[in-house]
């Protein structure tokens, strides 16, 4: 007999819109609204939101100080718990692992997550020169899951390096190198991955890119697709213009049926793992893996007692092709199958933190329209950095829902030390090369001594740059100055 604490999910939405005047558009509070009204609509019972007794919003980019509580009042449910996330792609899978546990042990017996981003209309009024609304917030989360963690170090703070279009073409390169290619097979190989993604895409009513692109438009640099960081031009990147929100509901088995929800609309969180790379790029081993997503990943598998052939869908967290490749390789996942059922953040839209709430979602209508069949999701916040993973059926697990936090395991592997102030002779492990509006801006290096710590280097140098583009730079030997310049030593 089935646990009545068994957590299930028995409502999603995804909402977005397209309006082209930016002053009459949503604010993500109010998308946010909407997509858990609708969620409610979706699970058969609009009045169940009177019973909600935990809102919980995703981080976003967004300035409201305490949205959960705006949305909970909206919803008619002023005094239910509020509970905030840090910032991470991560935090979506997170939040839904510990809400499934707080079900299970009957903490909480119902519970609305929810999250929306607007930043196509962002776009939208700063090129007309207006300012969007604001709706202030006020109040204190009841609850936080999750903490911030500075995802950069000193040192690469130091030559410039903290962003996401930085770190993951270096990935990029480094994953290259590693695997042996040519510039120019694994420029082909990776857009035809991506092409992959817009196919997907084009099947997904909720995507933001609904045309398919063609892999050799994905990888020709064109006014519309201009190169961000090589060697990623724009439709390499997340798509972080949109305006998109989504909302899960999710309540006990015995809640489920107390509101009369039809066993046909239950989707059933089988397990979860949560687990993080080191949080500073710098000391990580290698630039081309991830023990965190490997060791989460596979122990994931095993709570659940599957294997990779028994999944029916899987959405892969898919920022970069980066991230996306080195998930492949970790969990043994086959690269000419499937590997996102939205389309990925390029194509399905990436609206920051709460891309996963919408893979959720979609995982949820896949699954119900095929009974039976079992979906993975996975999640990565920051630089490669925090994942989260979940195994989601129609069928209720064997055992109750289970979670594990492998953070112990990660810990013990290998890592490097990285040397903030270092002058001599190095090994370039990885690179890239930013663009501006000229072309060729800035280009960072991975660098390792002889002893194997990391070091930052830049350069400016016109002719370098253009250079790096073109043949492969990993490997090579080089020189770091005292002003954290390289140049190459076989120039």
């Amino acid at each position: 007999m089935i646990n009545p604490n068994t957590p299930v999910i028995i409502g999603v939405a995804q909402v977005e819109q397209r309006i082209t005047d930016p002053l009459l558009v949503q604010e993500p509070i109010e998308m946010m609204v909407d997509a858990v009204r609708q969620a409610a609509l979706d699970s058969g019972n609009a009045d169940l939101l009177a019973e909600v007794e935990s809102v919980r919003i995703i981080r976003g980019v967004w300035r409201y100080k305490h949205p959960a509580g705006y949305v909970a009042a909206k919803i008619g449910v002023p005094d239910a718990e509020t509970v905030g996330s840090p910032y991470g792609g991560n935090m979506v899978q997170s939040v839904v692992n510990q809400s499934a546990l707080d079900i299970l042990r009957g903490d909480k017996s119902l519970i609305v997550i929810t999250g929306a981003e607007n930043g196509n209309s962002q776009a939208k009024a700063r090129k007309a020169g207006v300012e969007l609304a604001v709706t202030e917030t006020s109040g204190d989360y009841s609850r936080m899951i999750g903490q911030e963690e500075p995802m950069s170090a000193d040192a690469e703070q130091a030559r410039g390096l903290r962003q996401p279009i930085q770190f993951y073409p270096m990935f990029e390169n480094a994953i290259r190198h590693h695997r042996g290619e040519s510039i120019e097979a694994h420029r082909i190989r990776i857009s035809e991955l991506w092409a992959g993604f817009s196919r997907v895409a084009s099947e997904n009513p909720h995507a933001w890119i609904k045309t398919p692109v063609t892999a050799e438009t994905i990888r020709t640099p064109a006014p519309t697709n201009r190169m961000i960081s090589f060697p990623y031009p724009k439709l390499m990147n997340s798509n972080n213009a949109v305006d998109m929100g989504a909302a899960l509901i999710m309540c006990s088995v015995a809640k489920a049926r107390s509101l009369g929800i039809d066993e046909n609309q239950w989707v059933y969180p089988w397990a979860g793992t949560d687990a993080h790379d080191t949080y500073h790029v710098s000391n990580r081993e290698n630039l081309y893996s991830s023990p965190a997503i490997r060791i989460a990943g596979k122990r994931l598998l095993a709570l659940t007692d599957l294997s990779v052939p028994d999944l029916d869908y899987i959405d892969v967290y898919s920022c970069f092709p980066s991230a996306v490749q080195v998930a492949v390789a970790e969990l043994g996942l086959d690269a000419d199958k499937p590997l996102t059922i939205t389309g990925g953040l390029t194509f399905g839209g990436g609206p920051l933190n709460n891309y996963v709430m919408h893979s959720i979602a979609r995982m949820v209508e896949l699954l119900r329209a095929a009974p039976g069949t079992k979906g993975m999701i996975t999640a990565n916040g920051g630089f490669l950095t925090k994942h989260a993973f979940g195994l989601y059926s129609t069928v209720a697990p064997v055992v109750d829902f289970q979670h594990e936090d492998v953070q112990s395991e990660v810990d013990a592997q290998p890592t490097r030390q990285c040397l903030a102030d270092y002058a001599g002779p190095v090994t370039i492990e990885s690179y890239s090369v930013m663009y501006g509006p000229n072309g060729p801006a800035t280009g960072h290096a991975a660098c390792l001594t002889a002893a194997g710590e990391r070091v930052w280097a830049n350069t400016d140098d016109a002719v370098l740059m253009e250079d790096m583009t073109q043949r492969e730079f990993c490997g090579l030997a080089a020189q770091v100055d005292s002003h954290g310049v390289f140049s190459l030593l076989d120039a």
